[in-house]
């Protein structure tokens, strides 16, 4: 069987009230490079890739996303600051006039799925107003067969008009860009934004609520991989943590670097067909398998060229968000299908500006899903306007702007897991070592990269008091020794050289853990609250 690439047939988007028959479908690739190139939307790097900017928006907007507030939804998903409510009358009248845009412009439209797993499989489809954002789609979404296409029916739909602007004051938005999700027309309707992110990022949502509604699945903003004894592990990491770098390793097997479900028989499956990565400051040294994924196929989005096309990775001069997109198959070492089975290790990825979390501990089932809900990380002087000195970051379940329900669902079926597959736990700091930012440094890629290697192969020994140290403030195990590592950097404490100002630093982000759980803790259980630090400054 032929990949869709090759198709050249046209479809009708009559249903859709598109009425034009100016649709391009299911273009190749290389058509959509070449597309992009011609129309002076983009330039071909030295590598081969595509390079394209997205325009006034280089990351989401999470305030412009909304749900729409109807009978599927109602009193299931979690209102407030993250999943926004939107009128249906107001996303039928918009959805309208987005259309009525589109009837006016040239369209490029892919079919696609969802889901590695036959059993969760979800056909989509992709119109798209602009070529690479079509090539995107290719890259992210599952790509059918011929065979597959022949009698393909879309369960849900993505629209997406990045240079249709929103009237707020009629439409129903914040301002002109939107991404809203209709549950009961199993729609993404994106406009008034060119970032890529938010067309997968809009499918990975839905999915969050589909698959532990009706599913019995947990759906999880993750990396994954698998070793040669079919061990599967499970990296879970905000944006910047390491989460696509420590999942991409030459030794395992990638399954995928961003979203998958963990079913009721202890299998993961990728939600994907690709890759998503942040290429700030990306070296061929550092991160071989991801520099050389950048090549014919691949997109690169806001990065800075130079005249021969050579990319400075280090520029980030128009977003500190760098980013390419690649199909996983640009990764020589993948599992196909992207199905693991035997979970036996999930890492929480954290970068802690403030250098005071162990490097790698062990949680208990309580510990975890405290910090599955917490789900912290830090932002770093400069990477905001106002931001300083080191802030703490919590996003719940971290993934919380993609998670329409209340995060303790997610947390409590993560929990329940944990102890009915026996997996370990561990929280990894990706973060500074020997001081906060801009006093210490950040922890060497090889010691992480160690780290994670030896509790993969069970070097980390027994939880027990000759292997480990309970964390006097927040209460975690860390080890005494690892394989590859210095046995000073496994202390935190030990990296400062400075007790009374490593444990002032340390309790000031336990109270920050505190201050943030608070919302959650008249839905979590008493086991769960038990997992935090149980040490506060005062």
């Amino acid at each position: 069987m032929k990949d869709s690439a090759s198709v050249t047939k046209t479809i009708s988007l009559k249903s859709y009230g598109i009425n034009h028959d100016n649709v391009n479908y299911q273009l190749s690739p290389d058509e959509l490079h070449d597309t992009t190139i011609k129309l002076g939307m983009g330039k071909e790097a030295s590598s081969g890739a595509l390079a394209v900017n997205t325009g006034e928006f280089t990351g989401r907007s999470p305030m412009d996303r909304f749900i729409v507030n109807d009978d599927i939804t109602s009193d299931k998903v979690w209102w407030g600051d993250i999943n926004i409510p939107f009128d249906s009358e107001k996303f039928d009248k918009l959805y309208d006039k987005v259309i009525a845009y589109l009837n006016e412009k040239e369209l490029y439209v892919r079919d696609s799925y969802a889901c590695a797993d036959p059993e969760y499989k979800m056909n989509i489809r992709v119109i798209n107003e602009y070529p690479w954002s079509n090539m995107f789609a290719y890259n992210m979404f599952l790509r059918p067969t011929e065979d597959e296409l022949e009698d393909f029916d879309p369960e849900w739909t993505v629209v997406n008009a990045p240079g249709f602007m929103a009237d707020p004051n009629v439409d129903g938005t914040r301002q002109h860009n939107f991404a809203i999700l209709n549950f009961s027309r199993k729609i993404a309707l994106i406009g008034g934004t060119g970032y890529t992110g938010e067309i997968k990022k809009g499918i990975f949502s839905a999915l969050n609520f589909i698959l532990p509604v009706y599913k019995n699945t947990l759906p999880m903003h993750c990396s994954a991989n698998v070793g040669e004894s079919d061990d599967t592990a499970i990296f879970f990491g905000l944006s910047g943590t390491g989460k696509t770098t420590l999942s991409t390793d030459p030794n395992r097997k990638l399954i995928g670097d961003d979203e998958h479900g963990w079913t009721p028989n202890n299998t993961v499956f990728n939600f994907e067909g690709g890759c998503y990565a942040k290429v700030i400051d990306l070296s061929q040294e550092k991160e071989p398998e991801i520099y050389g994924a950048i090549k014919k196929g691949a997109i690169l989005e806001n990065v800075v060229m130079d005249q021969n096309g050579v990319v400075d990775f280090s520029d980030t001069s128009i977003t500190q968000n760098t980013r390419v997109s690649y199909p996983i198959h640009h990764i020589e070492n993948i599992q196909q299908p992207s199905i693991g089975k035997n979970v036996k290790n999930i890492f929480f990825l954290t970068a802690d500006a403030f250098g005071v979390l162990p490097p790698i501990s062990k949680l208990t089932p309580a510990q975890a899903a405290y910090h599955f809900i917490s789900g912290y990380t830090a932002k770093v002087a400069g990477t905001e306007a106002g931001v300083v000195e080191p802030q703490p970051s919590f996003s719940a379940c971290f993934g919380a702007p993609f998670m329409p329900l209340h995060p303790t669902k997610y947390a409590e079926v993560l929990s329940r897991k944990m102890k009915e597959s026996g997996v370990d736990v561990w929280l990894v700091n990706t973060g500074w070592t020997g001081g906060p930012y801009g006093v210490g440094t950040r922890m060497k890629l090889k010691y992480t990269r160690a780290m994670i290697s030896a509790a993969l192969s069970g070097e980390l020994g027994l939880y027990n008091y000759e292997k480990y140290h309970i964390h006097s403030v927040f209460g975690v195990a860390q080890p005494r020794e690892c394989p590859g590592v210095p046995t000073k950097v496994l202390s935190p404490r030990a990296t400062w050289n400075n007790d009374e100002a490593y444990y002032k630093t340390a309790f000031k982000l336990t109270n920050a853990f505190r201050e943030n759980f608070k919302k959650f803790e008249s839905y979590a259980s008493e086991e769960i609250r038990r997992g935090g630090p149980q040490r506060y400054a005062f």
